[in-house]
């Protein structure tokens, strides 16, 4: 039980978990590259006592490590999860009850109310440039805020109750950003949307208040996806097993605990946001979205700064994507019946694929060979309606009935389930011209493209090869070359950017070469790459995650699919495998992250000692 970071810190560092960096360190690009090897080789979180430019001391890497973080909440991880058990399915839960359960719950829900505590005096003031002005990546915009808590109201009388937190990504330099303004990046599908709009409609400003630091559990709340109505204030006291401690001051939520509190209005106008390396792998457009008029920064007296760094999966935050599922895991039967399991794949990039297994019992009485895709479809529109996951670009789910010990989480095996069954004349159904996740520009246009539900159930179709003596007979045009098998099922192959052919007049050969194919139904997924060199069986330690990335945050579903023999059967798309996928760089996407050699250098050599 923390109330501070401070005091999580030291209990880190007293576990040896984490180190202190005495010497000065930079803002700029420097100490992002430092924890982000820290992560990358396994290392300790990351104390900054000595910032360029600021008198705080900042912190990351903190929960880099699944060890850290169970260590973080070893003493409140099981009566939250015993809470959201008892929340998610209160029927199973008494059905099957344990002294232990019940005291656990019930603990939880003891801390689970915030209570108010303290008041304006704990606080000294300072200014956003008193912040470390930490830039992560060398194409960003200016310094961004990576761990806010971003709370909001729906009114100016609001509870507590309703207060929704979140985690959007706040610049505080750069741009046309005024010494007192920020930017509020918040993502469509989110709860701040909604007191905004409120606060449009009834002609008022709407107040915002961003926590940074605090017991660590605060942090992790501003992440969860709660239902509804739910304010995450409460998980934040039941993780941290301790009330949320809160005041209000001109109207303005402030948490009690905070390391920092940033108090603004949103303004009436937009501003540029941007570009910024987010944790898809690219860079992030820059675009107008909201921003707040700062009207107080406030700070604790020995006030410590956290902060983390994204880009290309896995990094830090993929550990919290590990937590969430395993606390949030009994929420999802309970909220979409007929769903067993869900996994949002970080290796993909998180929204753009979704691996989910449902049931189909619509007809309990037809023969397992009759089985098909019927619930599933059901079951799907209500995934693609259901908190983050809809915004999910590809979706593919199967029948628990087909295999009960189907896994979500083993890939390559879930893969095969899935292209085993596939009728490529039935089983794909697109949403074309719908919103999509802010940070996929694959759809061309900022939260536009479209998405594919690739639903599969009955008996095999085809038996899926995963040898490399079938490429022998594979006699490719010449704007395609390197052709790799991927697992089984699956081919990459690299388009030849050199050819003066289009792409299209290359794709009609490659449906020739494919359809004279002896094998083309044993490997019925094909991904079209810019470069097949890391992917292959012969990298193991590439292959899978080069796939996942390559393949899924480069394709727009409705614009980069192709197949044997396409048609429209009353009014849907149908082909012949294999499925042809255009994964290549395109104009409109935008950048992958890369990183500077001699920043990293530089890095590695104050790390000595301490990795």
């Amino acid at each position: 039980m923390y109330a501070t970071l401070e005091q999580a810190l030291l209990d880190l560092e007293k576990a040896g978990f984490l180190k202190r960096i005495r010497c000065e360190v930079d803002p700029n690009l420097e100490m992002a590259e430092m924890a982000r090897t820290a992560f990358e080789k396994g290392g300790p979180a990351l104390l900054f006592e000595n910032v360029k430019g600021s008198k705080f001391p900042a912190v990351a890497n903190l929960y880099g490590t699944q060890q850290r973080i169970d260590f973080l909440f070893r003493n409140s991880l099981e009566s939250t999860k015993a809470a959201v058990l008892f929340k998610s399915n209160p029927v199973d839960f008494f059905k099957h009850p344990h002294l232990g359960n019940l005291i656990l719950a019930a603990k939880a829900g003891l801390h689970s109310l915030p209570v108010k505590s303290g008041n304006i005096a704990d606080f000294e003031e300072c200014s956003l440039q008193d912040l470390p002005q930490i830039k992560c990546a060398p194409d960003d915009g200016g310094a961004f805020l990576t761990l806010p808590q971003v709370a909001s109201r729906p009114g100016k009388n609001a509870s507590v109750m309703t207060t929704n937190l979140g985690m959007y990504r706040i610049q505080i330099s750069g741009n046309e950003y005024g010494p007192d303004e920020c930017g509020l990046h918040y993502q469509i599908k989110r709860d701040i949307a909604k007191h905004h709009q409120k606060a449009i409609e009834e002609g008022r400003p709407l107040k915002v208040s961003i926590f940074l630091g605090g017991p660590p559990a605060h942090t992790i709340a501003a992440i969860m996806p709660m239902p509804e109505n739910l304010s995450e204030l409460l998980f934040a006291g039941m993780l941290s097993g301790r009330r949320f401690r809160y005041f209000v001051h001109n109207g303005y939520l402030v948490s009690s605990d905070a390391d920092f509190c940033i108090l603004g209005e949103v303004a009436p106008d937009l501003k540029s946001e941007g570009p910024f390396a987010d944790h898809v792998g690219y860079y992030s457009g820059k675009h107008l979205f909201p921003y707040l008029k700062v009207k107080k920064v406030l700070c604790k007296k020995n006030a410590i700064y956290p902060f983390t760094v994204v880009g290309r999966p896995p990094q830090e935050d993929t550990l919290f994507g590990n937590f969430i599922h395993k606390v949030t895991k009994p929420m999802v039967p309970a909220s979409l019946p007929g769903v067993h399991a869900v996994h949002a794949v970080d290796a993909a990039g998180v929204h753009p694929l979704c691996l989910a297994l449902g049931s189909e019992s619509f007809r309990p009485y037809a023969k397992p060979e009759e089985r098909e895709p019927m619930e599933l479809l059901k079951t799907a529109n209500a995934l693609l309606g259901f908190n983050q996951v809809s915004l999910t670009k590809y979706l593919m789910i199967a029948a628990k009935e087909d295999n009960p010990k189907l896994d979500v989480n083993r890939i390559p095996e879930f893969f095969g389930h899935i292209l085993e069954r596939l009728r490529t004349d039935r089983d794909l159904h697109f949403q074309t011209e719908t919103t999509t996740d802010t940070l996929d520009y694959t759809g061309g246009s900022l939260n536009h493209g479209s998405k594919l539900v690739i639903a599969a159930a009955g008996p095999k179709i085809r038996d899926l090869r995963n040898d490399t003596a079938d490429l022998q007979s594979l006699r490719l045009p010449a704007s395609f070359a390197e052709p790799k098998i991927v697992m089984p099922g699956v081919l990459a192959l690299k388009w030849n950017s050199d050819m003066a052919e289009s792409f299209e007049s290359g794709i009609a050969a490659l449906r020739d070469s494919l359809a004279n194919w002896n094998f083309r139904e044993n490997y019925p997924w094909v991904s079209i790459v810019d470069d097949t060199a890391t992917l292959g069986m012969e990298h193991p330690q590439t292959n899978l995650q080069d796939f996942l990335w390559l393949t899924f945050t480069r394709s727009d579903p409705a614009r980069d699919l192709y197949g044997l023999n396409e048609r429209y059967v009353h009014k849907h798309w149908a082909c012949e495998a294999p499925l042809i996928v255009d994964a290549r760089i395109k104009l409109h996407h935008q950048k992958a992250i890369t990183f500077d050699k001699a920043v990293r250098e530089s890095a590695l050599k104050k790390l000595q000692g301490i990795l």
